[in-house]
């Protein structure tokens, strides 16, 4: 029963973070919403150790969960990073370079939803491996 318990609170779940989301962006695209949270988590998982991004996965709502997971492999991570423009290009790849789409603030607005929705001493983990390039995009 409780299998299905979790199933059924799957979707509220996953639309209630894509909602604040869309809350801190002004938004009221879900599709765009939808889009922009898993290109900004894809392209943070992407540059944190393999440890790290599996823990962060761990605290998604299971249904987003799937979606951050799709597509990964863990040859070649985390991927090294010259300058911040590297991340903003990746997230940008993800939303389609929809011009408008400011990809910045979009990054600074999914951080702050994980800084406001992860135990603050696992975001503290995530937060300091975090490559340094990085670090200014989470809320202080």
């Amino acid at each position: 029963m409780a299998q299905i318990e979790q199933f059924d609170g799957a979707v509220p779940a996953a639309e209630n973070w894509i909602g604040a989301l869309m809350d801190r962006l002004a938004w009221h695209d879900r599709q765009k919403g939808f889009i922009a949270l898993m290109a900004t988590l894809h392209a943070l998982r992407d540059y944190l150790p393999a440890d790290e991004a599996i823990f962060l996965g761990a605290q998604l709502p299971p249904l987003l969960r799937g979606f951050y997971y799709e597509g990964w492999h863990l040859a070649g991570r985390p991927l090294s990073i010259e300058n911040r423009s590297e991340f903003v290009e990746r997230i940008q790849d993800g939303v389609h370079r929809d011009p408008g789409i400011d990809v910045e603030h979009v990054a600074r607005a999914v951080l702050a939803l994980l800084a406001e929705r992860l135990p603050a001493g696992e975001l503290e983990d995530i937060k300091a491996v975090t490559p340094r390039l990085l670090r200014a995009l989470w809320p202080s």
